[in-house]
């Protein structure tokens, strides 16, 4: 058998080296470029796809328009891109380049993903994205940590918590027959989403994608270097100003009706976008009691409205039905603290592969 001398092999092996460096180097260059124009042609509305199009399509044909629609959404006005100082990441979507960039003065970054040669989204990302820096901050998560074992510990005495929290008990009691209904209703349009979502399992998958970009927007995805405590407070912040009070308690103070409709949607959309038709199993069932939990704190605040409407069309006064809306909110607050600790640890630790 034929053998190559030592100091040829040791020379063929570099010039191997060289050639697969040059290689990588040629082909990072490549994916710069590629990000660059495709940074460009978005800019100037190449991409751009209006999701109405998708009326009246075929199915196939309506949902890769709204695919294409998420995955390369509108440029941001007054949008500022440095192509000169980008970032490459390897990851399992594909490569994704990243821009520093700001719009109306806020940093952030535009981000491509690139999967072999072709574009597959591109979005801009704000730093930190809509929650405030001091959710990040150790000292906040010990104040969370000493904020529950507080709320806890309060309950089991004889002060104001804990007497908001028996006479928001005895509403449910009082007005057990509506407390019922709001529950069938709305979680049975839970139930119904999740059903529908199976005649149509890449629509569902669409819509977790919408959601999953929706969670990384507000800057729920930084908030898993937090661990278990970061990560729970997050999601108690962004459930309850946004979720309970935004968009379940103001509109409920319309007399309850908004509240009602707009949950009645909410629920149907969020059953049907956790369909476990499109999730894993055992995903799905560890994650089923957060869902439980936290859509049981919208129901609260939701009943509140409607019992602030009932208290003012009988006459008792709206300040009355005030009052009952404060202390469901209270309640689903409680509920919404209970949820975002179960769901940090779902996430982090049951789900964990």
């Amino acid at each position: 058998m034929l053998r190559m001398p030592l100091h040829l092999l040791s020379r063929a092996g570099k010039w191997l080296l060289v050639v697969w460096a040059l290689f990588g180097w040629a082909l990072a260059q490549s994916n710069l470029e590629i990000a660059r124009q495709a940074v460009q042609d978005w800019q100037a509305g190449k991409y751009q796809v209006d999701p109405s199009q998708a009326l009246g399509k075929p199915t196939e044909e309506a949902i890769r328009l709204l695919e294409r629609s998420l995955a390369f959404p509108p440029v941001p006005r007054d949008l500022s891109v440095n192509l000169n100082a980008p970032l490459e990441d390897s990851t399992p979507r594909g490569t994704i380049v990243k821009f520093p960039a700001t719009v109306a003065g806020r940093g952030g970054e535009v981000r491509v993903v690139i999967r072999g040669d072709e574009v597959t989204r591109i979005g801009f990302a704000p730093e930190g994205g809509l929650l405030p820096g001091w959710l990040k901050h150790p000292a906040a998560w010990a104040l969370f940590v000493a904020f529950t074992l507080g709320w806890l510990v309060a309950l089991r005495g004889d002060n104001v918590l804990a007497r908001w929290w028996r006479e928001g008990w005895g509403l449910l009691r009082q007005y057990r027959g509506l407390y019922l209904g709001i529950n069938l209703g709305l979680y049975g349009l839970f139930a119904l989403g999740g059903l529908v979502a199976y005649a149509n399992p890449r629509l569902v998958q669409l819509m977790q994608e919408l959601v999953g970009g929706a969670l990384e927007q507000i800057g729920l995805g930084s908030a898993l270097g937090g661990g278990v405590l970061g990560l729970a407070l997050v999601i108690f912040y962004w459930n309850f100003t946004n979720g309970l009070v935004l968009t379940t308690a103001v509109p409920g103070l319309f007399l309850g009706i908004p509240a009602l409709l707009f949950n009645a949607m909410r629920y149907f959309v969020l059953g049907f976008a956790l369909s476990p038709v499109a999730l894993p199993l055992a995903n799905y069932l560890l994650h089923l009691p957060t869902m439980v939990v936290e859509l049981q704190a919208y129901i609260l605040a939701t009943f509140g409205g409607m019992v602030l409407m009932l208290k003012t069309l009988r006459g008792e006064g709206y300040r009355a039905g005030l009052r009952a809306l404060g202390l469901t909110v209270y309640l689903g607050g409680f509920f919404l603290l209970v949820g975002a600790w179960y769901e940090a640890f779902s996430i982090l630790v049951l789900m964990r592969p």
